[in-house]
């Protein structure tokens, strides 16, 4: 992440912003439809709120603040404190590349104001009088953000090969505490690996991630599942060949559904080809045998582990250094 002080928002402000990681536009009209009339004259007309006006200001409570736009998480509540000023204050925003920095002239006195890097929503200001190590405090706007109460955590499950290799790497990723591998999306009951093998259950080879998703996202994890198989070749990864090796993602929700749909058609544009992506509805998992339980972890100095596992942990950690435990 990107180190966040007042010389590099200055920096921003002047030489341009941090690519955000999608960008949301509507038209004025589908704003003010959105929003109601208070939250159309902050975010879309610059406006700024009476101060103490927010019961923002006043909680404390365990969440995420995130966009009323565009639903983008902003702010952690574990990154906000009291100054006094009568908005909402923070420290730092939740990833350093959801809010862009503008220069801004209306006073006398310049200011760096703060928007919503994904739809470009009026946030507020930042200052360089508040705490912490960067000695900044994000000024915004109660009106625009919507808090929504930490929630427990949750599960995914992805397929892309050999589960050995699948569970090493999510194992790695921020915010998951725990990664179990099993088989998923065939019909047979509680099945076993020599019968996955086969190629006969209709099973894959799945991880179980359990994560946070305050901490990482589920579209965090869609890349790094894409990112690290090969989501080109049909039932095959490498020297693995059978559907039990197909690319898959099985989904618990809608929401979950349309973000791994959408992250497949950004891939495919951008590489200029159609991924074999399987994306259905989770029925059930199973968890594996225990012998297949954290593999690599009880294996390092095996030669499948530092001839397979290895170079796909070397990639990982070299493309998603920002997702890193």
């Amino acid at each position: 992440m990107t180190s966040l002080n007042w010389k590099t928002i200055n920096q921003l402000a002047i030489e341009g912003n941090l690519e955000p990681d999608f960008v949301i536009k509507k038209s004025d009209a589908e704003w003010a439809e959105q929003l109601t009339e208070e939250q159309y004259r902050i975010t879309r007309l610059h406006g700024t709120e009476r101060p103490f006006s927010s019961d923002v200001c006043e909680q404390v409570e365990e969440g995420t603040y995130y966009c009323v736009c565009c639903d983008t998480q902003l702010f952690n509540a574990d990154k906000k404190f009291d100054s006094g000023t009568g908005w909402p204050s923070f420290t730092h925003p939740s990833k350093a590349n959801v809010i862009s920095y503008h220069t801004d002239l209306t006073l006398a006195s310049p200011r760096v104001e703060v928007r919503c890097n994904t739809c470009e929503a009026h946030l507020g200001h930042v200052f360089p009088d508040g705490v912490g190590p960067s000695g900044l405090r994000y000024c915004i706007n109660g009106v625009a953000m919507v808090k929504k109460e930490a929630p427990a955590e949750t599960t995914a499950v992805f397929g892309g090969g050999c589960f050995w290799c699948t569970e090493a790497i999510f194992q790695q990723v921020k915010g998951v505490s725990a990664v179990e591998s099993g088989y998923s999306g065939g019909d047979t009951e509680n099945p076993v690996y020599r019968a996955v093998c086969s190629g006969e259950t209709g099973h894959a080879e799945v991880v179980q991630v359990t994560y946070n998703p305050l901490v990482v996202s589920y579209e965090d994890l869609v890349r790094v599942h894409l990112g690290t198989h090969n989501p080109l070749t049909l039932n095959a990864q490498g020297a693995d060949v059978g559907t039990q090796y197909r690319s898959v993602i099985f989904y618990n929700t809608d929401e979950e559904r349309d973000i791994a749909e959408r992250v497949i058609e950004e891939l495919s544009l951008l590489i200029e080809k159609k991924l074999v992506t399987e994306l259905s509805p989770l029925a059930q998992f199973y968890s594996a045998e225990e012998n297949h339980q954290n593999y690599y972890e009880r294996n390092t100095g095996k030669g499948y582990c530092q001839n397979v596992i290895d170079p796909k942990l070397a990639k990982f950690r070299k493309t998603f250094t920002h997702l890193l435990k």
